[in-house]
């Protein structure tokens, strides 16, 4: 069994009503890439971590033809919402509407193996300069989202624990509530997207204890990342 992540495909229906080549020729038929990278090394027991953005739909039933391109590959996958999503529905609608073969969190944990995959969108830190009043509510909200998840996690026994985020969890090298949930949970592994470009190169790599994988699929060079 392995572990694999990426975030970031920003797909749009085949053929793309909203080709990504227009950030740059890197991105060009970057879901052929992603695609072949998968197919080539993951089987049907393995797990793909999704940590956001998704598609470029504003409604679930247009992101469906993405949903389903994924559900097409193999192996288990689970989804957190990045900060595109729109198409984002109650964990309930998008289970049906994919025949239950996708897992959505929210408020919640997946156990694969010994490990429990956690995971919300997060948001920006207080610590960015970007962050202003208006963010403070979400980021609140987010941080109880992530303690929720993961608490639940810790009293179904589960010791291992991988969190799946969006944004990254931290803002450099500063603490935030998500950095002390991860001390505080021992948290093993987390798992982020939401950067590109320039800013790939700052990323944040490692907390107190916690190692971190940043997989928007322009900074893995459109190929999945095997974390287990």
């Amino acid at each position: 069994m392995k572990i694999f992540a990426i975030a970031d495909t920003h797909l749009s229906g085949n053929p793309p009503y909203k080709p990504m080549s227009i950030f740059g020729d890197h991105w060009e038929n970057h879901w052929e890439k992603i695609k072949t990278d998968w197919q080539t090394n993951v089987s049907e027991e393995d797990t793909v971590l999704l940590a956001g953005d998704i598609s470029w739909a504003m409604k679930l039933e247009d992101a469906l033809v993405d949903l389903n391109e994924i559900v097409a590959l193999p192996g288990k996958k689970i989804i957190i919402k990045g900060n595109h999503d729109y198409w984002w529905q109650t964990i309930g609608k998008m289970t049906t509407a994919v025949n239950g073969q996708l897992t959505f969190l929210q408020n919640s944990f997946m156990g694969i193996d010994t490990y429990a995959v956690c995971g919300s969108r997060g948001w920006i830190c207080p610590e960015d300069p970007y962050f202003g009043e208006s963010d403070q509510s979400i980021y609140a909200r987010e941080v109880s989202r992530v303690k929720t998840s993961l608490k639940a996690a810790r009293d179904a026994g589960y010791c291992r624990l991988i969190l799946m985020l969006h944004y990254p969890p931290q803002y450099a090298d500063l603490p935030s509530g998500f950095t002390q949930l991860m001390e505080e949970y021992h948290v093993e592994l987390c798992v982020f997207g939401h950067l590109h470009d320039e800013a790939i190169k700052i990323a944040p790599t490692q907390g107190n204890g916690t190692v971190y994988h940043l997989v928007s699929a322009d900074s893995l060079n459109f190929k999945l990342k095997q974390l287990i």
